[in-house]
C-alpha cells in the first residue's frame, strides 16, 4: 500500500506524509508542530524546510488552513521545530 500524500502549504508541492511536518491547532486553540502525526485537532502539512514555513507565513496559508490567527512567537517556535527536525 502506498504512503498517503499531502500538500505543503508553503510551496504547494505534494510529498508522502512521512516527509512532511504536521502543524496542528489543538482543540484548546494552541498551534504546535506534531512530530508523531497523532495529535488531535485540525492539521496542515509543511515541508521540512524553513523557506516553506516562511512562504506559508508570508501568504498566511497556515492561518487559513488552521482557521486561527498565529502569533509571531508561535511562528518562531514552529520555525525552531522545523529547523530542528531538518537538522
Amino acid at each position: 500500500m502506498a504512503d498517503p500524500v499531502r500538500m505543503c502549504v508553503g510551496c504547494r508541492a505534494h510529498a508522502p506524509k512521512k516527509e512532511l511536518i504536521r502543524i496542528v491547532r489543538t482543540p484548546d486553540g494552541q498551534i504546535v508542530a506534531d512530530a508523531k502525526g497523532k495529535t488531535p485537532g485540525r492539521g496542515a502539512y509543511i515541508c521540512r524546510k524553513a523557506e516553506c514555513l516562511q512562504k506559508a507565513r508570508k501568504n498566511r496559508a497556515l492561518e487559513r488552513m488552521l482557521a486561527a490567527s498565529i502569533s509571531p512567537e508561535t511562528y518562531d517556535a514552529l520555525e525552531a521545530a522545523v529547523t530542528e527536525e531538518h537538522g
